[in-house]
């Protein structure tokens, strides 16, 4: 395995994870300057993972050729630019479009993650070199972002962008002079996507794959509506809440990607079913701290933890499609987001949290399900 190759893709997913949800933390700040509303100044994040449903099919498509290691490069100069438009952007739109960018980064950097992984750990290796780029994004959400957030605290929140921008140029050094060249898979197509999905077994874990990011997300993006039915909860003990869920993905990373090569077909299917106990006894438990921060922690344990899983199904279905594959994961992870936005929104104001949290845990135990019977269907040989 090559470590110091894989290191520098975990640090490629933790500046970019970063950047993507930087906003967040300093939304207020970004408002007030750029002369819009909160919700409008929202919208930067939500632009990340819309462009990266168009993105991930079709980057494959735009650079059949391309060797991976320059394509990751220059998605990491693509990064460091729109992180500087944005640091020097007079109005919304200007951020709207430079983040275009960025999340074609990212969509870019997820689907290529797997081949580069498989050159740099081996096939054999496969999970564990996954590991490493969904630690960074583990990485990012326990540290990055509020790292970001006290950042924006002592300087203006321009210069953390620039900041973020200017790190992005030194890791595309880091990823020209530590990556091997890795020549470019199957010349992707359309129809070339089509033609994995109806490979036996593959439509049936890639819509299981769907129903799971969905469940969660359904129930992870109310998360905070959730945790304050907690009896005389306040501000402070939610963030250390929601530090636990971080905290948990971080570990869950590491143990998981030791194992993940010979157990991806047990915790396909019992990782979800775990994550739907966890969503309900969020609901059940809310009488009790103590009890809620253990579930917190199990459920980011596991679902920070489904990439590798899903990535590393990938790897063992399709070995030969490892491209194709990738950016299916990725376009079903998208889609997932997307769905959840819209659907959790409307089911909360018009239901309640718990409804909410009730059909979250059943996205997941039906994803368990199509994960079983995508696994009883026999691997179609290479083509």
């Amino acid at each position: 395995m090559r470590y110091g190759g894989l290191i520098v893709l975990m640090l490629m997913g933790f500046l970019l994870v970063t950047a993507e949800f930087l906003p967040n933390g300093v939304l207020t700040e970004m408002a007030a300057s750029l002369g819009v509303t909160p919700g409008q100044a929202g919208q930067t994040v939500t632009i990340t993972a819309l462009v990266g449903l168009v993105v991930a099919p079709t980057i494959g498509l735009i650079f059949p050729r391309l060797d991976r290691r320059s394509l990751l490069v220059w998605m990491a100069l693509a990064a460091a630019v729109s992180n500087l438009l944005v640091a020097i952007a007079p109005n919304l739109v200007l951020v709207l479009a430079a983040r275009f960018l960025l999340g074609a980064a990212i969509s870019a950097f997820w689907s290529m993650s797997i081949t580069v992984a498989a050159t740099l750990a081996g096939p054999e290796r496969l999970g564990r070199g996954v590991m490493f780029t969904s630690a960074g994004v583990s990485l990012a959400t326990v540290a990055g972002v509020p790292l970001g957030v006290m950042l924006a605290e002592l300087v203006d929140w321009h210069l953390v962008f620039a900041l973020a921008g200017v790190l992005m140029v030194a890791l595309a050094v880091a990823l020209r002079f530590t990556l091997p060249s890795v020549p470019a898979a199957q010349a992707s197509s359309i129809r070339l996507l089509v033609d994995t999905v109806r490979r036996p077994g593959i439509g049936l874990g890639l819509i299981g794959h769907v129903a799971v990011v969905l469940g969660h997300f359904l129930a992870y993006t109310y998360v905070r509506l959730a945790l304050e039915r907690i009896p005389d909860v306040d501000a402070s003990t939610i963030v250390v809440l929601l530090a636990l869920f971080g905290l948990g993905g971080l570990i869950g990373n590491i143990v998981i990607g030791l194992v993940i090569d010979r157990t991806f077909v047990f915790l396909s299917v019992v990782v979800p079913v775990v994550i739907a106990a966890a969503v309900i006894s969020v609901i059940v438990l809310s009488g009790t701290v103590i009890g809620v921060g253990i579930v917190v922690l199990v459920w980011g344990f596991l679902f920070s933890s489904w990439l590798i899983v899903a990535n590393t199904w990938v790897g063992h279905r399709m070995p030969d499609r490892l491209e194709a594959g990738g950016s299916l994961v990725v376009v079903g992870f998208q889609l997932a987001i997307t769905i959840a936005a819209g659907l959790g929104g409307l089911l909360v104001d018009m239901l309640s949290v718990e409804v909410v949290y009730t059909i979250g845990a059943a996205m997941l135990v039906v994803g368990a399900v199509l994960f079983g019977l995508s696994n009883r269907v026999r691997v179609q040989g290479a083509a």
